[in-house]
């Protein structure tokens, strides 16, 4: 999330060998079960575009909005201007909620959704897809579809209220890392739960904690404060609190 300055399990099948798929980070830990099938393994990729398709479309939505403003910043179509258009449409301006002149009635209202799907280029972009498919994937397998979106949709209200609150910045906030830190949220909230519940060590939880502050501050240094890391916790916090609250998955 950044302000804009005007810039492998084995799966074991009956009667076959072992089919190999990915493997990614599991946190918590997730169980597989025997399939019958009759022929041979196929490709786990349509099998996983089923259960995942809100977030693929989440993530195509992003990816085809960044592809559109970089063939126009290029010249291959539109105008350059469409970039800056964008960012003034449909990022999150702060002071839209104080006395400044929205360019549409409703903008300061749909600005808490929409500047989560713009982004400030393709390195911004890859580095969030990455993390969508990542932690989207954990979250999916814990709740379900349905209840992703839930969690998503409110981290990117909470990410938005979260920089409306701290942040007294006149340039446009964009980028969909909001809803991110909301899903990441969301994960550690249910591990802390489940080990508060097992009188676990909660050891864990708070090394990931503090992973998560000092990405903040290194980013924040790097960018030479040029983050949204109001817009982060917001995210986080909201994450946290809707995966509590849809922690459980339907049958």
């Amino acid at each position: 999330m950044v302000p804009i300055d005007p810039f492998g399990e084995t799966s074991v099948f009956q009667g076959l060998a072992p089919c190999r798929v990915p493997r990614g980070l599991e946190f918590p830990t997730l169980l597989t079960h025997p399939v019958e099938m009759k022929h041979r393994c196929s490709s786990p990729f349509p099998a996983w575009f089923g259960p995942h398709w809100v977030l693929i479309a989440i993530l195509l939505i992003c990816v085809a909005i960044e592809a559109l403003l970089q063939g126009a910043d290029l010249g291959l179509w539109g105008s350059p201007r469409w970039r800056g258009l964008a960012y003034q449409n449909g990022g999150f301006w702060r002071g839209l909620l104080d006395n400044w002149r929205p360019n549409y009635a409703a903008q300061p209202v749909t600005m808490f959704a929409s500047y989560g799907f713009l982004h400030g280029g393709l390195v911004h972009l890859l580095v969030n897809m990455v993390t969508l498919v990542s932690l989207g994937r954990l979250v999916i397998e814990r709740v379900g579809q349905v209840r992703f979106a839930a969690i998503y949709a409110l981290s990117l209200l909470g990410g938005a209220a979260g920089f409306a609150v701290l942040s007294s910045a006149v340039q446009p906030m964009v980028g969909a890392s909001g809803a991110l830190f909301g899903l990441a949220g969301a994960l550690v909230g249910w591990e802390y739960t489940a080990r508060r519940l097992a009188r676990a060590d909660l050891g864990p939880v708070l090394r990931v904690v503090g992973l998560l502050v000092l990405l903040n501050l290194v980013m924040y240094w790097a960018m030479d404060g040029n983050l949204a890391w109001e817009t982060h916790l917001g995210g986080f916090l909201t994450g946290w609190a809707a995966g509590w609250w849809l922690r459980e998955r339907p049958e």
